[in-house]
């Protein structure tokens, strides 16, 4: 075969992949304008996962057109027929994962379900999608999968042994996010009485956001073996207890009623503090040492919002008390002198002196 034969297939090759990428570009032009005026973002999703695998396309389709027109021995043509199926195997897993994974996390966002979009549950996703291209490659290519299969079965079983602390991680992290008893987003304190926002779930650790903006990273083993109060479930909503105290001069049912209608107002003026269910007052823990002890309980949108009612709550339950003349004691104590028999007798004698 000469120079010139090969020449022909090549520059036809290169001419056409140029032309496919110029009617790629144009296409792509067409369907981003075309998406940009529909009220769905499927399209937007299909048109971002088949950007970079319509670049192998080109590719394939120029190969094709040029194997097609060449005078090649059947053996070159048939190495080159695989190399195509390679490529578009290749694309259409990038396309199928890219897709899958943008879906995913648009269905994740659309729901508002509690699951991270990126971590422990995107990449095995993704990573489902890249390991069975993987496959398919290889059955192109007239690798058996069977002694690949079982060689991993046996070094998997090694390597299961010697990573054992990071696979309990993995499967503690799976279970986590299955039975959503910990879910991203959610406000949680744990058994040594760290507490904040659970930020990810990833395939080894989970990291959570204090109030002081401080990540604290949690190994999935170890956190699933922890004792951990969810303050947004079953849902957000949750119950504030203020203890009031007053003297025992005060008058009950007035105090009562004071803390109530300050409540009420407070509910109107406070973000986070709701006016519905009514804010109640409770005769307890009752009769104190030195005091009447009252708690009003109220219901705060989320745990965050407690600290500013309460804050705004006592500034206003102060106030009004020193309007409606209602005492707030202080623990008082009466101390008792007692003088010693010898101490007496001296001042007795020094008296008659």
């Amino acid at each position: 075969m000469t120079i010139k034969d090969m020449t022909i297939p090549i520059l036809v090759s290169l001419f056409s992949v140029t032309g496919l990428f110029f009617v790629r570009i144009m296409v792509f032009r067409v369907l981003r304008r075309w998406a940009e005026r529909s009220h769905t973002k499927i399209d937007d999703l299909i048109i971002d996962s088949l950007r970079t695998p319509s670049v192998y396309w080109c590719i394939a389709i120029g190969l094709y057109i040029g194997i097609g027109i060449s005078e090649l021995p059947v053996k070159y043509v048939s190495y080159i027929n695989t190399v195509i199926h390679v490529i578009i195997i290749l694309s259409i897993t990038i396309a199928s994962a890219n897709l899958a994974g943008r879906a995913f996390r648009n269905y994740i966002q659309k729901s508002a379900i509690p699951i991270p979009t990126t971590g422990l549950a995107y990449g095995i996703l993704k990573g489902t999608i890249l390991v069975v291209g993987f496959l398919i490659i290889l059955s192109t290519l007239g690798i058996s999968i069977a002694p690949l299969l079982t060689a991993l079965g046996v070094g998997g079983l090694a390597v299961a042994l010697a990573l054992q602390d990071t696979l309990s991680n993995l499967f503690a992290g799976v279970h986590i996010l299955l039975e959503k008893s910990i879910r991203i987003g959610d406000f949680v304190r744990l058994e040594n009485g760290q507490e904040g926002y659970v930020e990810d779930i990833t395939w080894r650790t989970t990291r959570v956001r204090m109030l002081p903006n401080n990540i604290v990273v949690i190994p999935n083993n170890k956190l699933s073996q922890s004792i951990i109060t969810n303050y947004y479930l079953p849902e957000k909503r949750m119950s504030l207890l203020v203890p009031v105290s007053v003297s025992y001069s005060s008058d009950p049912e007035k105090v009562e009623s004071v803390l109530v209608e300050e409540a009420k107002k407070a509910a109107v003026d406070v973000p986070g503090l709701l006016a519905d269910p009514e804010p109640f007052v409770r005769f307890i823990p009752g009769f104190g040492d030195s005091s009447l002890d009252f708690t009003l309980i109220c219901q705060v949108q989320e745990f965050v919002d407690q600290y500013l009612a309460q804050h705004e709550l006592r500034k206003r339950i102060f106030k009004r008390f020193k309007e409606e003349g209602i005492e707030i004691p202080f623990p008082h104590r009466t101390v008792y002198l007692r003088e010693d028999k010898d101490q007496i007798k001296k001042k007795d004698v020094l008296s008659e002196e």
